[in-house]
């Protein structure tokens, strides 16, 4: 097992899904308002549709929040069945306000344990659902079981860098742990491997978004359900003087008057494996993930 896993499965840095299912819940009326990035790294997921000839029958959006990609998805492609998944029915509730063509099939359920048969789906789409699963073998294990034959995965995550300066300052402050793990792309890489998915092709994009202040940053994180939820968590209400002491740690990263919010966006896509008839699996990687160099590692 990988250092970057294990940091997922083992003390405070391990997720309360619980609380992620309460925070999504609670920030679901609002969550549009704020979710910028979001919205940015759906268009471009979308888009990225462009490159492959594909008609599915099958769409599942894993991890739909309000909705508007399983819009778009069906809009694309109107004759195929689209199916959007969330854990928190109050994003469900929002995405059913928002389709008033009644396109879309809405189904709350746990990507851990998806309730659709094998080989259902031909398209699994899936926008910035992953960070808040930290057993990635289960996830794509259950991705790959509903996955038809040569169906799509086309994904996106955030990787280690995502948040490093909130972290910084967090780590500055206290010993609690106020940022979630996320894990690097080798490892994602490993995970579809290990999952039976084949040709997975990863990459990153960087983006930034800029803040007045730190409180800025923390009150956009709030209102689209990205609070802390790791089981290191302070249970209390963080005092006056450690939100000072962060503040004043972030300020080291401010220039031309704003504070940056760096986020590394992976991208991927995998295919369903294909059966041979001696029992193996179809398929040659187009980029091999042993190619993906770890972090610190020389070329």
């Amino acid at each position: 097992m990988s250092d970057a896993k294990q940091s997922l499965h083992s003390g405070t840095g391990a997720l309360d899904r619980s609380a992620i299912r309460d925070n999504f819940d609670d920030a679901a009326a609002n969550y549009d308002k704020s979710a910028v990035l979001q919205a940015r790294v759906r268009q471009q997921l979308i888009e990225r549709l462009d490159w492959i000839a594909f008609e599915p029958d099958t769409i599942l959006d894993l991890g739909c929040g309000t909705g508007h990609a399983a819009r778009a998805l069906g809009e694309r492609w109107p004759k195929a069945r689209v199916i959007a998944v969330d854990f928190a029915p109050g994003m469900l509730r929002e995405a059913a306000r928002h389709d008033d063509a009644g396109r879309c099939e809405r189904l709350c359920a746990d990507a851990l344990k998806l309730p659709l048969p094998d080989a259902s789906v031909d398209l699994l789409y899936s926008n910035l659902m992953l960070p808040w699963c930290d057993d990635i073998d289960a996830v794509f294990a259950e991705m790959a079981r509903v996955l038809q034959p040569r169906g799509l995965l086309t994904f996106t995550t955030l990787g280690p860098d995502t948040l490093i300066e909130l972290h910084e300052a967090w780590h500055e402050a206290d010993d609690y742990t106020h940022v979630i793990p996320f894990t690097d792309m080798h490892d994602i890489g490993d995970g579809l491997v290990r999952a039976g998915l084949v040709e997975p092709v990863l990459d990153v994009v960087r983006y930034t978004l800029t803040y007045p202040d730190v409180y800025s940053l923390m009150r956009d994180l709030k209102a689209i359900g990205a609070r802390n939820a790791t089981t290191g968590r302070p249970r209390g209400l963080t005092g006056r003087q450690a939100l000072r002491t962060v503040a004043q740690n972030y300020e080291r990263h401010r220039h031309e008057g704003k504070l940056p919010a760096s986020y590394e966006v992976v991208f991927g896509q995998a295919w369903g494996a294909v059966e041979r008839p001696d029992g193996g699996h179809d398929g040659e990687f187009a980029v091999p993930v042993s190619a993906i160099r770890r972090r610190g590692e020389s070329p």
